[in-house]
């Protein structure tokens, strides 16, 4: 599979540099004001946009993402708004990797053979679906990926040699990492943890890996580290996720 995904992540290999992954959820505040920011994103160095699908229960996240998804619902967001937001940001931008970030219940609600169909004529490049285990691979992961979505899995603290064969069957895209245990935002990882886990899953994979983390310094990451910082601006609990290099980082992604 060769799309925007798989183009940027060679990109970066040749420009020898990191990768920046933002996130954002889609509708918060509202639509008008989620759709200037995802188009601002890239200028503000973004590589790889996550856009997140409002949902009432995310069980994995925080008290910051949940608020922002409610605040996203209580606006009118939904999946058709989400996916049209993506066809507007789509017409000033078509190198932009965008990847649909939540749960299922939105997918499933609005028709699997449908979404898949919309999303990719939308302009959506990826999934990551954070409660559908590799054992439900065909309720939606196996779909998408006939459907030329990558299907992008996660891996935790938890998840052993034995347990990440699986993980990383029909993953692909990039590979995430979940460097704590618990809802995101919990605790701060340990860099040094983070980054032999990152190793340990590449031992594994070609794919590149994503791992939430926060660096140590502000100054580009030693080789030997994961290379690329997802991050949260400062005023991350009082209004939607959304990244920008001089904001504080959460995500990293390793060298290829």
């Amino acid at each position: 599979m060769s799309n925007r995904i798989e183009r940027r992540f060679v990109a970066l290999k040749e420009e020898g540099r990191a990768a920046l992954v933002t996130f954002t959820m889609a509708g918060d505040p509202d639509y008008g004001t989620s759709l200037s920011l995802a188009k601002a994103l890239p200028k503000a160095g973004a590589d790889v946009i996550e856009l997140g699908m409002p949902f009432t229960d995310p069980m994995a996240d925080g008290p910051a993402i949940q608020a922002a998804g409610l605040r996203a619902l209580r606006g009118g967001q939904n999946m058709k708004k989400t996916l049209s937001l993506v066809r507007e940001f789509r017409k000033g931008d078509d190198d932009t990797p965008i990847v649909l970030m939540g749960y299922y219940n939105p997918v499933y609600i609005y028709g699997v053979d449908n979404f898949l169909v919309d999303a990719k004529s939308a302009g959506v490049d990826g999934l990551i679906v954070v409660d559908l285990p590799p054992e439900e691979d065909e309720e939606l992961c196996l779909p998408a990926l006939k459907a030329g979505l990558n299907f992008i899995r996660l891996a935790t603290p938890t998840t052993d040699d034995k347990r990440l064969s699986a993980v990383l069957n029909n993953t692909s895209g990039f590979v995430y990492y979940v460097s704590i245990t618990g809802i995101t935002g919990a605790a701060a990882p340990d860099t040094d943890k983070v980054t032999a886990a990152v190793k340990r899953i590449k031992r594994h994979t070609d794919l590149p890996v994503a791992s939430a983390s926060r660096p140590r310094r502000t100054r580009a990451p030693s080789p030997k580290a994961p290379t690329a910082w997802w991050s949260a601006p400062r005023w991350w609990r009082h209004y939607a996720p959304v990244s920008t290099r001089t904001a504080r980082p959460r995500l990293a992604l390793s060298r290829q």
